[in-house]
């Protein structure tokens, strides 16, 4: 069942967050909203390494983009299958974007650094990238690490074995750890592992990201749906812990 963007939800018999010694962030589209201009910047860098790659025009390229993105999850697996690129070199020119438009959000610094228990980043970005994006947000500090692409193998969410080896890494028990997230499918794993699922949706749709990527999607494997991520993390910490904020 689909609805649109804007949202504040949470399903029946959803996991709460009394228990919660663990929260897990995504990095893109997550921790920060569409006007910081992160991810079109990102997006644009992605198709010109694959119009360099394969000498195509910028149409052309994006196409196969788009074609790769749906065939593989993401363009670096598909590249890696395809082209047997290097992915750091990759993630190097993906990410070299300009950083000026992403503003400090004291507000989500402070809600993150109330929660209580240990905060970390997971992502099918660099670990660069977060750290660079993090510390423009002025929410750095606040995490104890990140589980980066390449901490993945280059395998991306949302496959299992990424979620499990993300886990393994940082010893985290899932039925005591939340994840918050911007794509539906890939919250799907981490709930059946056990974990407290939220999806953040953004209050105004991006033109610059693709329709399915922003829905406020109510499925059995998400439990809470915002699209104000600080006041969202306010609530979890309230008396009444695992409520939501109206």
């Amino acid at each position: 069942m689909h609805h649109p963007g804007k949202a504040q939800f949470t399903t029946s018999g959803a996991r709460g967050f009394a228990d919660v010694d663990t929260w897990v962030f995504d990095l893109d589209n997550t921790l920060y909203p569409s006007d910081a201009r992160v991810w079109p910047q990102v997006d644009e860098r992605i198709t010109l390494y694959v119009m360099g790659l394969y000498g195509l025009d910028g149409l052309s390229a994006r196409a196969l983009q788009k074609h790769f993105y749906h065939t593989y999850g993401t363009t670096l697996k598909a590249l890696m299958v395809e082209a047997d690129i290097d992915p750091h070199e990759f993630l190097d020119f993906a990410h070299d974007i300009d950083h000026s438009a992403i503003k400090l959000d004291k507000g989500l610094g402070d809600a993150i650094e109330q929660l209580p228990g240990r905060k970390l980043i997971l992502t099918n970005g660099s670990r660069r990238h977060a750290e660079n994006v993090a510390a423009k947000l002025g929410i750095l500090d606040h995490f104890e690490d990140v589980f980066d692409i390449a901490a993945a193998d280059f395998v991306p969410k949302p496959e299992r074995s990424t979620y499990e080896r993300f886990l393994h890494a940082h010893g985290v028990e899932p039925t005591r750890a939340a994840l918050f997230e911007d794509i539906a499918r890939n919250l799907a794993v981490p709930h059946d592992l056990g974990m407290a699922t939220v999806l953040v949706v953004p209050k105004i749709a991006d033109p610059y990201r693709e329709a399915f990527e922003q829905e406020a999607v109510r499925e059995a494997h998400i439990d809470h749906i915002t699209d104000d991520l600080a006041a969202f993390l306010s609530g979890c910490v309230l008396p009444e812990a695992g409520a939501v904020p109206a």
